[in-house]
């Protein structure tokens, strides 16, 4: 049984939901976002909640059950509160900014590198942190995932783009003969 299935996804107040075949509609103002489960599922709504149930005991049916919960409570929270990803730049001369839509990083090579920022994202740049944010978690990761790998951080001196939670294990350098 999926743990995570089981639960249902509260909705706000401000978010309204309508169920047109086996397509969840969401609405929050004038942002309107689809979840298609393509009858891999089924859904109700009731009591200000979303409640998913499978098709069947198949291994298939059941790995769907949890994901479309997941990814029906991952628009909710995208709606109400959105989501925020972190980047730390280190190194000498590394640096970013934003100007207009573009996203401007200077990561140690002959050029700068620009990167256009999408609809409906906001970055920001604050030091050496880049913030990204907006409703779609999907999408939030895949900005941060592609800035990231213009410079990954290596690891002998931890120079490059890593996400602020990251981690980076470092190496030792070169040791001389004795």
């Amino acid at each position: 049984m999926s743990r995570i299935g089981k639960q249902p996804v509260a909705i706000t107040d401000d978010v309204e939901v309508k169920l047109e075949g086996s397509t969840l509609v969401f609405k929050k103002g004038n942002v309107q976002k689809t979840l298609d489960t393509r009858d891999n599922v089924f859904v109700k709504i009731e009591n200000n909640s979303i409640v998913f149930e499978p098709k069947s005991n198949e291994r298939q049916a059941r790995a769907f059950w949890g994901t479309y919960r997941a990814l029906c409570n991952n628009i909710v929270v995208g709606l109400t509160k959105g989501f925020e990803k972190k980047l730390e730049i280190n190194g000498v001369g590394y640096r970013a900014a934003v100007n207009d839509k573009v996203l401007e990083l200077q990561l140690g090579y002959s050029h700068p590198i620009k990167y256009d920022i999408p609809e409906n994202v906001q970055i920001s740049v604050e030091k050496n942190v880049i913030t990204i944010a907006g409703s779609d978690k999907q999408q939030i990761g895949q900005i941060a995932a592609n800035i990231r790998g213009f410079r990954p951080p290596e690891p002998y001196k931890g120079k490059g783009v890593k996400y602020s939670d990251e981690t980076i294990i470092r190496k030792a350098g070169k040791t001389s003969k004795k």
